[in-house]
């Protein structure tokens, strides 16, 4: 849907995707941090999707699976137990993710 959207003549849209790409590139801080404060910051704000975006990123940068619980502990303890669910379903999408990771779409 990406290409789609940014098909569109919108300024707006495309320098807000611009804006997302240009965080997420190494610059004081590596992609790899940058990622885990991601997933961190879409578990608080509950969205799966986000979560699941941020899980492929984090498993493709080599964030290993003890590190990922580690992320996922600042995330519940920040966002509390209402958290639980999309860190269920995030542990379910790493799972999937490790088992097949080419299959785990950024």
């Amino acid at each position: 849907m990406n290409e789609r959207i940014l098909a569109q003549d919108n300024q707006v849209v495309r320098r807000f995707f611009a804006l997302d790409t240009q965080t997420y590139k190494a610059g004081a801080l590596d992609v790899k941090t940058k990622e885990m404060l991601g997933l961190v910051a879409s578990l608080v704000l509950r969205c799966d999707d986000c979560i699941s975006y941020h899980v492929a990123q984090c498993a493709h940068a080599g964030v290993s699976e003890d590190e990922f619980f580690e992320v996922f502990s600042v995330g519940l303890v920040v966002g509390g137990s209402i958290v639980i669910p999309h860190l269920r379903r995030a542990v379910d999408f790493l799972d999937q993710t490790l088992a097949a990771p080419d299959e785990a779409a950024p």
